[in-house]
């Protein structure tokens, strides 16, 4: 009896103390729960959450020593300091941006000088700075800047016509990130052979000019001038242009801005452009470049009376940093004499690109890139772009014979380097586009009966090639089956044409059409796709395209 007392007496402490431990099992796994919270919780607030809750005095080293340091014993001094720099960085913007505004001024300017020119009495303020880690052989440090300035600047303009008057800049407001690196890292004080500068980020720039005197017969010459300054900005200052200050002798050619490849762009139609004249429609014409310098902006011819132009032009950049560079493309009517009105423009960050690979796009025209308030429809362009990175080769170089490969500039991509001087060849993509319509559905009804009697134009833009299907009689579903061989000399400059129209005894009326480029067929060989009709109600085209190459290389 008294073995089973024990024994029971045991297994009760047993049972009690297994229990106890579960228990406090389970009460430190939901302290470990709460404890897991708060810490999730401390690991989301910023360093503006922190100083709600904690007094001066309490500051962890990660609200004091944050990402981006505050930097008010820089904005002490520099205050003290802005009456010298006023007067020594008057002088060098003096004579370092004149030569540049001259590069960059509108040709409906003659000449531009300063005759006055002050940075006023309030010192710009450091907002922030941060370190970038990067090549252990290079510091980079990025400071945020912004100023709100009173300047006393006044340019002297004198237009085509002849006419002079000044110009003052005013009310300028600037926010943005400047790049500075420190490189070569040497052994020698102060330990670094150079600095370069960029503007990183542009986040706001805001300026008014005040005209001195009457230019309400002068149009467009106030746009003109605040485009010149925006663009010498652009492209003199942006990232990833580095301007370059020697610290130390030496040779530092190697921090130069270099191409590392090219970018090919067809600028092939613009649709619903919005109409600038009074009296018929805009003459439109495009701007297409990376860098805004005059000498590398590539414009392209001017189609009259539409605002559906179809230009079909090819165009080649140099790409030095495709990671931040952007193509901009400005669309304009064409006013003769006058200053080109602008219709609209568009942007295409060059990252968005994948290398060897032709993207097509349709962009939407805006009336600022910078700045987008206004919403209303200003027309859409339609690109094809390749970016090839240099020592890469060409997609379309798979077609050609290896005999003709071993080009002076193929040798050169394959290397990495671009030869001074060198004997370009066109790459030809000779061929015979077979073109199937194969049938319409959904057209929209022309005669009062509720049908349509369509047939198809089919026209090679730059040959100049046409050929028409049959009509199809009282449907809105027509079915064709017809097939149309093209010899076309040129594939990639090339652009296929189908238009769709409706056969009346007493005319013809135009349905719609589509347009497109050879690229895809050249590549693919053959393919059978669906087309909607620009320009119509409703409609759709049924296509079988095939290519049957012949590539030459012509010198």
């Amino acid at each position: 009896m008294g073995f089973i007392v024990w024994f029971l007496v045991g297994a009760a402490l047993g049972v009690g103390m297994i229990a106890c431990f579960a228990r406090f099992q389970n009460m430190r796994s939901i302290k470990r729960i709460e404890l897991a919270t708060i810490v999730a919780a401390f690991a989301r607030m910023t360093v503006e959450d922190s100083r709600k809750i904690l007094p001066a005095e309490a500051y962890p080293p990660w609200v004091v020593f944050s990402q981006r340091q505050k930097l008010k014993w820089l904005n002490h001094h520099l205050k003290k300091l802005w009456p010298y720099i006023d007067q020594a960085a008057s002088e060098v913007i003096r004579e370092k941006v004149e030569p540049t505004l001259e590069k960059y001024r509108s040709p409906i300017i003659d000449d531009l000088k300063f005759s006055k020119l002050t940075l006023g009495t309030v010192a710009p303020q450091f907002t922030g700075v941060s370190i970038i880690e990067g090549d252990p052989e290079e510091i980079i440090m990025e400071l945020e800047l912004q100023w709100d300035g009173n300047p006393h600047i006044v340019l002297d303009i004198t237009t085509l016509v002849g006419v002079s008057l000044p110009i003052e800049v005013k009310d300028i407001g600037f926010t943005g990130v400047f790049r500075i690196i420190f490189k070569p890292l040497v052994e020698e004080f102060p330990c670094f052979g150079a600095i370069c500068y960029s503007l990183r980020n542009k986040k706001k720039l805001d300026f008014t000019l005040k005209v001195c005197g009457d230019i309400s017969s002068i149009p467009g010459v106030l746009d003109a001038l605040k485009s010149t300054i925006l663009d010498a900005i652009e492209d003199s200052m942006m990232w990833p242009v580095r301007n370059i200050i020697p610290i130390l002798p030496g040779d530092y050619s190697d921090l130069q801005l270099k191409p590392v490849g090219t970018l090919e762009v067809k600028l092939i139609q613009g649709k619903e452009l919005i109409n600038k004249d009074l009296v018929g429609k805009s003459d439109p014409f495009a701007e297409v470049f990376i860098r805004p310098q005059r000498e590398r902006i590539k414009k392209s011819k001017v189609i009259n009376n539409t605002l559906n132009p179809i230009w079909n032009e090819n165009f080649e950049f140099e790409v030095e940093d495709a990671s931040t560079q952007h193509l901009t493309v400005k669309v304009y009517d064409d006013e003769g004499i006058q200053a080109s009105e602008l219709i609209g423009c568009a942007r295409v960050q060059l990252k968005e690109l994948e290398p060897g690979k032709v993207k097509s796009v349709w962009l939407a025209l805006v009336k600022d890139l910078e700045i987008q308030r206004d919403t209303k429809n200003r027309g859409q362009i339609h690109l094809e772009l390749l970016y090839c990175p240099f020592g890469t080769q060409n997609i379309f170089m798979k077609f050609v014979d290896p005999d003709f490969r071993l080009t002076d500039l193929e040798k050169a991509l394959q290397h990495g380097v671009k030869p001074a001087t060198q004997k370009t060849r066109n790459l030809l993509f000779r061929g015979v586009l077979s073109a199937t319509v194969i049938s319409a559905e959904d057209l929209p009804a022309t005669d009062l009966s509720g049908k349509c009697d369509p047939y198809v134009v089919l026209i090679l833009k730059k040959s100049e090639q046409r050929e028409k299907t049959r009509v199809m009689t009282n449907l809105l579903n027509p079915v064709w089956n017809q097939t149309f061989d093209f010899v076309v000399e040129d594939g990639l400059h090339e652009l296929l044409i189908l238009e769709v129209w409706d056969h009346d005894m007493c005319g013809k009326d135009k349905i719609g059409r589509c347009i497109m480029t050879l690229t895809r067929v050249i590549q693919e060989g053959e393919f059978t796709d669906t087309f909607e009709l620009d320009g119509a109600e409703s409609g759709k085209l049924h296509l079988n395209l095939m290519w049957t190459p012949q590539p030459i290389i012509q010198d």
